[in-house]
């Protein structure tokens, strides 16, 4: 790629060039915000130099207004920093922090305050916001009869409770006192389309209420610059090709058998990535943002329920393509979500859909869970015309997969662990679109492929402290890059992984590295759960609480605590915690929620999960 065009500058010629190395390939959202932080650092060096005239000096300086975020993927994230940014363009005090970087202690005195979070789960806040959605609903909230606030949710239409954390954190602040400056803004997978006119609302109350010169340099964001990572995004990815692509678990799989899949049949993957030439750089604990393709025979099926011919030209927003191509690239086909069911419901005049989207229906949330595109389009057949599908369609989803390796040990590669998945269910196979994507492909295959921070979860800075690691199944995918991160630097820490899958012969994902790195001292100490093995099903949160003992011992000690996997094992693992430290802190459940409270404040108790 060449270089950006240098204008005549100020600069010396090697900072000149490093400053165009460092824009090449962002966007126009990541420049904005680059330019606004730079302009904020000109802006401080400038009111140091200059004496401010009397007038200046006697006004009393405006309170600036405070951006919080809490994402667990990147996109609240993204979409408040985009808003820090047009605040800093226009000369309006701002501040962009983090939820779990916040004093809650400040927020009685908030004047002005924007909160972009997404929701995870049941209507569940990301990790990083847990500790200050608690403060928010606790006896400890203060009034806040003087605050003015809005609200944007991050969310996703295929869960029953869309935007839910946004909702209470908006409809809390309100019961405090907070005076709502404008309805709350709930953005499905196309953030822009809310993102965009919520932030230009914002901006407009901002200036009305921040009248005052352009803020100081240590408001400018307590997050740090992330360099070049950037280059690479979802919507220009890199071109990776496939070093190899492994089966790890047991091999009585049948890929083409038609029939009821048992446990026995898990097809976990192991897939190496070449990243060489991209510049990209992760950390252990950062996720792989991978582009898929839906399968032809999901799209066959899709065209075939609908009577539709994929030849058929299609424009919508700006973009002509045929239809097949919108279904095999640019369209959900797998997730449903409740504005395609309202249309289907509408197009079918199905009385019992319409009943099932009604608020408060419990069957709602059944049917997003068991049923795909294809099976309601069979369930309810419908009219349809290829605008029309088009149109009704979501965008394709991310889909992102922790990064189960460490560059420090595999160079410039990028590895990942993931489980196929597959199943028969309304008398059909079904197969996940990007694992069934990505199972399919061969040695040689081109990948488009992004990096998508996970800044909470880290390898600790301090390369003494112990950390346990609790990752059944896939969940154990970061895990492997910890252990080799840790080895490689030398960490003095102790590293003890806790893992479970269904069965020890066909399940044990990574054994043989785990054997080798516990005989190298890489892996300090490994304890296993195998749910079926036995007539007493054994999950991960019961072998913690047989080593509660150690367990509260080491996290007393210092150490960080990790966790990866399905969210229902998140909260049960949560659960086995609060109870191990309950019953060694003296039986105070109250002190046991505090202090694990406190650890995810930290950053000492970390979760990755979905």
């Amino acid at each position: 790629m060449s270089q950006p065009a240098l204008l005549p500058t100020p600069l010396q010629p090697d900072t000149a060039n490093a400053l165009a190395r460092l824009v090449e390939g962002l966007d126009s959202s990541a420049l904005l915000w680059a330019s606004g932080y730079l302009a904020g650092l000109a802006r401080s060096s400038l009111s140091t130099a200059i004496s401010a005239p009397p007038a200046a000096v006697a006004a009393a300086p405006v309170q600036p207004a405070t951006i919080l975020y809490g994402s667990q993927t990147g996109n609240a994230k993204r979409a408040a920093e985009a808003l820090h940014a047009a605040l800093q363009s226009a000369g309006l005090p701002a501040r962009l922090l983090r939820t779990d970087a916040y004093a809650t202690r400040e927020l009685a005195n908030e004047k002005l305050l924007y909160v972009v979070i997404s929701t995870q789960g049941e209507g569940d806040p990301p990790d990083d916001a847990i500790g200050f959605v608690e403060f928010l609903h606790g006896k400890r909230a203060p009034k806040l009869g003087q605050l003015k606030y809005s609200v944007l949710g991050l969310g996703d239409t295929s869960y029953a409770d869309f935007c839910g954390a946004a909702r209470k954190i908006d409809a809390r602040l309100s019961e405090l006192g907070g005076s709502r400056l404008q309805a709350l803004g709930e953005a499905d997978l196309e953030v822009e389309l809310i993102a965009a006119p919520w932030r230009e609302q914002a901006l407009s109350h901002a200036k009305d209420l921040l009248k005052t010169a352009a803020p100081a340099a240590h408001l400018a964001t307590v997050t740090p610059l992330r360099p070049l990572a950037a280059a690479w995004t979802h919507e220009k990815p890199f071109t990776a090709e496939v070093l190899g692509n492994q089966r790890i678990t047991g091999r009585e799989y049948k890929p083409t058998a038609f029939r009821v899949y048992g446990p026995q049949d898990k097809d976990v993957r192991h897939i190496e990535l070449a990243l060489e030439g991209s510049g990209l750089a992760y950390e252990p604990g950062d996720a792989l943002g991978i582009i898929h393709r839906n399968t032809d025979a999901l799209i066959h099926s899709v065209l075939d329920v609908t009577k539709l011919n994929g030849d058929t030209s299609v424009t919508h927003n700006g973009q002509t393509l045929p239809l097949s191509q919108w279904l095999a690239e640019k369209r959900e086909l797998t997730r449903l979500s409740k504005p395609l069911l309202t249309t289907l419901a509408e197009r079918a005049a199905a009385k019992d859909l319409k009943a099932l989207l009604e608020p408060g229906n419990a069957g709602f949330a059944a049917l997003l869970n068991d049923h795909q595109l294809i099976d309601a389009l069979r369930r309810w057949p419908a009219e349809w015309d290829a605008a029309a599908l088009v149109a009704a369609l979501r965008p394709q989803a991310k889909r992102l997969y922790s990064i189960a390796s460490s560059r420090k040990r595999v160079g410039e590669e990028a590895h990942l662990t993931l489980d196929v998945l597959r199943y028969q269910a309304h008398g059909h196979e079904h197969i996940g679109a990007a694992s069934g994507f990505l199972a399919a492909l061969e040695e040689g295959a081109q990948l488009p492929v992004y990096i998508e921070p996970n800044e909470r979860f880290r390898v600790p800075s301090d390369s003494s402290r112990d950390i346990l690691m609790i990752g059944p199944g896939t969940g154990v995918a970061p895990f492997r890059g910890f252990v080799q991160e840790r080895a490689e630097t030398g960490a003095s820490g102790r590293n003890w992984l806790f893992f479970g899958a269904q069965h020890f012969n066909t399940g044990f994902l990574y054994q043989v590295e785990w054997q080798d790195a516990l005989h190298k001292q890489e892996l300090h100490r490994l304890d296993l759960a195998f749910s079926r093995d036995q007539s007493e099903k054994i999950y991960v949160q019961q072998r913690l609480r047989e080593q509660g003992r150690d367990v509260y011992d080491w996290l007393q000690n210092g150490a960080h605590l990790y966790v990866c996997g399905a969210i229902k094992m998140g909260k049960d693992v949560h659960a086995a915690l609060l109870d191990i430290v309950t019953q060694h802190n003296g039986g105070n459940a109250e002190a046991a929620a505090e202090f694990l409270s406190t650890l995810q404040r930290e950053g000492r108790y970390a979760r990755d999960v979905y």
